[in-house]
């Protein structure tokens, strides 16, 4: 049993987990089935009586995703924390713990942080998981990060169809912001941290294959081309939603 609960809390020598494969997609698809359903049930989730129970529920389980994964590095003594890799200055992190709050106290300015930090910052994360690279389906450390990076869309879309959330360009500029302040501690931690460190991926490309090879090595071109790609990518998160008032104001 010790082998066993070792093993699957532990992470591999060899690569496990490789993008675009069932592995990849199948949690994906999941999440995006979820919302789906919550979408066409979500009169009936607004008229159920224990609705809150199902954000407690959501919160909770938002939470544990995020905890579970530093009560894994403190119980297996081999992977133990350490301040180049296990510090909590990530945007994914942070967005789940928003999202938790934001839930239970259905938060317009936790979902505004939220939403542009999962759009814009945490969708990498689906596109080239390369944090798992070593850790399979055969491991706690596949089903923590999914778990992680999903329940916070989940939750981002359950506000929207259920409690009529959304955001506006006051919230992207509020988003925007806190984002610049996390950047600047992710630079400090790295300074002082030195080799090894890479928060926020500020300081040099990843080991493992990703969509973020594309920045350029140069620490003043790679915050050129980062800032220069969550503007983008903030704009397109908006988008939908600046269409949807246009086509409403056109009637």
């Amino acid at each position: 049993m010790k082998d066993f609960l070792l093993y699957f809390f532990g992470k591999g020598t060899e690569e496990e987990f490789t993008n675009f494969t069932f592995a990849h997609f199948a949690p994906i698809l999941l999440m995006v089935a979820l919302i789906l359903l919550i979408r066409h049930y979500r009169r009936q989730i607004r008229e159920f009586r224990h609705e809150p129970v199902l954000r407690y529920i959501l919160a909770f389980a938002l939470i544990l995703s995020e905890m579970s994964y530093y009560w894994r590095l403190v119980g297996i003594p081999e992977l133990g924390p350490n301040p180049v890799d296990h510090l909590p200055i990530t945007v994914c992190g942070w967005a789940v713990i928003f999202c938790s709050y934001m839930v239970v106290g259905k938060s317009q300015t936790l979902f505004d942080i939220s939403y542009f930090w999962l759009f814009a910052g945490s969708v990498f994360a689906l596109l080239t998981p390369t944090v798992i690279t070593y850790t399979g389906p055969t491991r706690f450390r596949y089903y923590q990060f999914w778990l992680e990076h999903t329940l916070g869309y989940i939750a981002i879309f359950y506000m929207i169809f259920i409690h009529g959330m959304r955001p506006t360009v006051r919230s992207a500029v509020k988003s925007y912001v806190l984002l610049a302040v996390l950047a600047v501690v992710a630079y400090i931690a790295n300074r002082i941290i030195g080799p090894g460190a890479n928060y926020l991926f500020m300081a040099r490309p990843e080991d493992t294959p990703s969509i973020l090879d594309i920045l350029p090595p140069n620490f003043a071109l790679r915050l050129l081309v980062m800032a220069a790609a969550i503007t983008f990518l903030f704009a397109l998160s908006y988008l939908p939603w600046y269409l949807r008032d246009r086509k409403a104001a056109a009637k």
